[in-house]
């Protein structure tokens, strides 16, 4: 009986701060209304505007949400951010790390391979038909982003042996 109380506790707490609540956040609603919403923010970032309060659901979901703020608090506009139209605004040779985790959250993970000097940021997202994606940022040792591009998440796929 007390896992399962311990579970339903889990359970109602990951109501209370549901990312995916945070979708349709009008402009003009308050930072306390954002976080009496989504719950606090795992990260917050500086903005040209004012600040991001960024909600991820890396490493096993696919989606991200930035919620940007004015000085004054008050929301500019509330978006899912993993989506193929953002990924390809990265550029490589002018984006930075910071720049990408500003624009993205945390990655998933990052790692590297013997056939790339520099670490591998990797984001699950779905695309628009329902697939489950990696998006992979190449950095190169002074964390400048060399290349990045989509691929696919074959975990998910039905075993299609007869």
């Amino acid at each position: 009986m007390r896992k399962l109380l311990s579970i339903a506790a889990l359970l109602l707490a990951g109501c209370a701060a549901n990312p995916f609540n945070g979708y349709d956040i009008p402009p003009g609603t308050t930072r306390e209304g954002v976080v009496a919403r989504m719950g606090p923010p795992q990260q917050i970032v500086r903005i040209a505007s004012g600040e991001r309060y960024q909600y991820s659901l890396q490493p096993v979901g696919r989606y991200a949400w930035m919620v940007d703020l004015d000085a004054s608090g008050k929301v500019i506009q509330a978006r899912q951010v993993l989506t193929e139209d953002n990924f390809n605004r990265i550029e490589p040779g002018k984006w930075t790390r910071a720049d990408v985790e500003r624009e993205f959250g945390r990655p998933a993970w990052i790692d590297g391979v013997a056939s790339w000097n520099g670490p591998i940021m990797t984001y699950r997202w779905r695309d628009r038909g329902g697939a489950d994606m990696f998006y992979w940022v190449y950095l190169d040792a002074q964390n400048i982003v060399r290349r990045a591009h989509p691929g696919m998440e074959f975990v998910n796929f039905p075993n299609e042996r007869n």
